[in-house]
C-alpha cells in the first residue's frame, strides 16, 4: 500500500510513512494514488466488493472468508485507516483506537467528525496494539480491519467478537491502494454507492486542481525524507504514481539511479536531488539525519539551481501532510490535494 520514531499521534502517523517508506517506500506510490499498485493485488480486493451489497453476505479474506448476516450498524475499527473508512461513508465507529493520544485531531477527520455531529470518537489506548475486550465490549456488528498491519496476529482474536472485514491477501496490508480497502469495506457495510461517490470526489479534486494550475504540468521533481539515517530519494524511477504526478509533475531522469532497495542520498551527492521543483520532508525534526536549518546551509544544496531559484519547499509533516501524501486514505486524499497543491505551486513560482 499503501501505509511512513517519534511518540505517538500526530507523529506516529509520520513515523508509519517513514518506517514503511523505508521498506517498501509507498511515499509518492501506489499507497494513495487511483492508478497505483501492481494490479495483481487489486483483484481478489475489487472481486470482495463487486456486486450488490446483500445479505447474509460471504467475503473472502486472506485467513478463511467473513460472513455478514445483516447490514451492520455497529462498526468497530482496528486502525486510524479504517476509522478514515467508516468516517467517509458516514458512519460512527463504536470505537477506534486512540491515535490522537491526547494531540489534536487531523484537519480532514475533524471535519468528517463535525460533519456527523460529533465531538469526540470513543477509544481504546492502542499503547499495546488491539484492545480486544475494549472492542468486544461494544458488540459491534463487524470490525473494520482494511488497513491494519497486525491482522495477521490480530485475526484470530478479532473473530469470535464479530465478522473481520479485511483484505483477500496478506501482502495487501502494504500494497493495496486506498480505494480498493474503502470499496472492500463499503460492500460489508452495504454501502457501495457511496464508496463510489467518495472516490468520484478525489478524482474530481485531484483533476480540477491540475487542471488549475498548468504550469505544474511537465516539471520534474524529486521528492526526499530526511530520515534518522539518511536522507531517502522518494521519487524513485520505478516508483508508481502518486499526487506529485497525478497533479502534472514527473519524475528527474536521476530517479533512474534509485529504487526501492537503493534509496540514500549521501551529503556528498546532494546535487542528486537536483529538479525543477525539490519537495523535502523532515518528519523526525531534529532527531533526523540533519534538520532544515543544517541542510539548508549546506554548500553543495545551497549550489542547487533548484535552491538558487527558490523552487524548493518543505512538506510539513506536523499537520498530517507528510505521512497522508505516503498513506492517502478515504479521508486525507482530498484534503492532500487542497494542501500540497498550493505549497508546489509557490515552489513552482519561485516564492
Amino acid at each position: 500500500m499503501n501505509r511512513t520514531t517519534h511518540p505517538r499521534s500526530a507523529r506516529r502517523g509520520t513515523v508509519r510513512v517513514l518506517v514503511a517508506s523505508a521498506a517498501c517506500l509507498s511515499l509518492v506510490t501506489a499507497c494513495g494514488s487511483n492508478d497505483s499498485g501492481n494490479s495483481s493485488d487489486k483483484t481478489g480486493d475489487k472481486k470482495a466488493a463487486a456486486g450488490s451489497d446483500q445479505y447474509p453476505l460471504t467475503m473472502p479474506n486472506a485467513w478463511d472468508k467473513t460472513i455478514v448476516e445483516k447490514k451492520p450498524l455497529r462498526v468497530a475499527t482496528v486502525s486510524d485507516g479504517d476509522t478514515s473508512i467508516a468516517l467517509a461513508l458516514g458512519l460512527v465507529p463504536v470505537i477506534t483506537p486512540d491515535i490522537e493520544d491526547g494531540d489534536k485531531v487531523a484537519e480532514y477527520k475533524q471535519r468528517a467528525m463535525d460533519k456527523l455531529n460529533v465531538d469526540k470518537l470513543k477509544t481504546y489506548d492502542d499503547a499495546d496494539g488491539i484492545d480486544f475486550e475494549a472492542i468486544a465490549a461494544e458488540a459491534p456488528d463487524v470490525i473494520l480491519g482494511m488497513n491494519s498491519w497486525d491482522m495477521d496476529g490480530s485475526y484470530a482474536k478479532l473473530k469470535p467478537i464479530a465478522p473481520v472485514v479485511t483484505y483477500t491477501d496478506k501482502k495487501h496490508a502494504d500494497t493495496l491502494p486506498w480505494q480498493e480497502r474503502l470499496k472492500g469495506a463499503a460492500k460489508a457495510l452495504g454501502l457501495s454507492a457511496k464508496a463510489d461517490e467518495v472516490i468520484a470526489a478525489n478524482e474530481k479534486a485531484i483533476a480540477d486542481a491540475a487542471a488549475a494550475n498548468p504550469q505544474l504540468k511537465g516539471k520534474t521533481y524529486t521528492y526526499s525524507v530526511v530520515h534518522p539515517e539518511q536522507i531517502t530519494f522518494m521519487s524513485y524511477a520505478d516508483q508508481d504514481a502518486g499526487i506529485f504526478e497525478q497533479l502534472g509533475l514527473q519524475k528527474t531522469a536521476k530517479a533512474k539511479d534509485y529504487s526501492a532497495k537503493n534509496n540514500s542520498v549521501s551529503l556528498e551527492k546532494l546535487d542528486e536531488l537536483e529538479a525543477d521543483l525539490l519537495l523535502i520532508t523532515y518528519p523526525f525534526g531534529d532527531e533526523g539525519l540533519l534538520n532544515a536549518s543544517e541542510l539548508e546551509t549546506n554548500k553543495l544544496f545551497q549550489s542547487l539551481n533548484v535552491v538558487k531559484k527558490k523552487n524548493y519547499a518543505v512538506i510539513p509533516s506536523d499537520n498530517t501532510l507528510a505521512s497522508s501524501i505516503a498513506y492517502p486514505d478515504a479521508l486525507s486524499a482530498s484534503w492532500v490535494v487542497e494542501e500540497l497543491t498550493p505549497i508546489l505551486v509557490k515552489a513552482a513560482a519561485g516564492k
